[in-house]
């Protein structure tokens, strides 16, 4: 009879999969996660609402006199861009406050994600036992971008539901659903460039939360004025097709450089 014990020499895919149950488990049962996706709800609701309440109401400088007429929404897709031909009137605060700030919450869920297992010890022993670096980056990298596309989704229905409820236009100004789709799926894969950034500066961090979320934040504002550019409410499949390959690009390169980072320095 043979005793031999045999160890199993799984691939790469397996580990990936493995590690990725794991994190979809954690991501899940995690009240960040859901705490997240409420505020992407809420905050179009919110906003929406108050800017329409106070649609005409007139502010005096006590200094000069000078009265500033408020300006609300007159259209529910102004949360998620400018619709072709529209007045920028009253839409000033929303090129801000629009669905792109879902590109700053996400860095929220990756770096305290990711903070969280080295500081409990968890990602030193699963470097031990269980995973390799590699397999721990790309697992961060997808989940980051499955909490991104969660939020994204919740803020649009929080446009449309904030839009209702101050009976403002849907109208498309000539555009179709089809952009609105093509819109959401560009932001979708560009979350990939977003996250990538995110999970490197907090594998870099480690253990130091507030650090990686500060250079996070910064990083990410880096590149935050090209989101409206790069992914317009009048999308189409090229913005979806360049969206996707910037963000395979960015996930690979810095992937490569996550990886690198956590094979070259201290664990805990």
């Amino acid at each position: 009879m043979d005793n031999t014990v045999k160890f199993e020499n799984r691939t790469f895919g397996q580990r990936v999969k493995s590690m990725l149950k794991v994190d979809f488990r954690r991501m899940f049962k995690s009240k960040l996660f859901y705490i997240l996706i409420a505020c992407a709800l809420v905050m179009p609701i919110l906003m929406t609402v108050m800017m329409s309440m106070m649609d005409g109401s007139v502010s005096t400088n006590p200094q000069t006199g000078e009265e500033t007429v408020m300006q609300g929404p007159e259209n529910a897709w102004q949360n998620i861009g400018t619709l072709p031909g529209e007045p920028l009137s009253g839409d000033e605060i929303f090129m801000m406050c629009n669905i792109n700030m879902t590109f700053m919450g996400v860095a929220i869920f990756v770096c305290l994600f990711v903070s969280d297992d080295f500081r409990s010890g968890y990602a030193k022993n699963l470097f031990t036992v269980r995973a390799k670096r590699g397999e721990y980056v790309v697992s961060k990298t997808v989940s980051g971008c499955i909490c991104g596309a969660f939020m994204l989704i919740a803020y649009l229905v929080g446009s449309i539901l904030g839009g209702a409820i101050s009976g403002l236009s849907f109208d498309l100004h000539g555009l179709s659903a089809g952009n609105i789709v093509m819109c959401m799926l560009a932001k979708i894969f560009l979350m990939l460039v977003f996250v990538s950034i995110f999970t490197l500066i907090s594998v870099a961090a480690k253990q130091k939360a507030w650090l990686s979320i500060c250079g996070s934040l910064g990083g990410g504002m880096l590149l935050f004025m090209m989101v409206s550019m790069i992914t317009p409410l009048g999308s189409t499949v090229i913005n979806v097709v360049l969206c996707a390959a910037g963000g395979a690009m960015f996930a690979f390169g810095l992937g490569a450089a996550s990886n690198a980072v956590l094979k070259k320095t201290s664990l805990v």
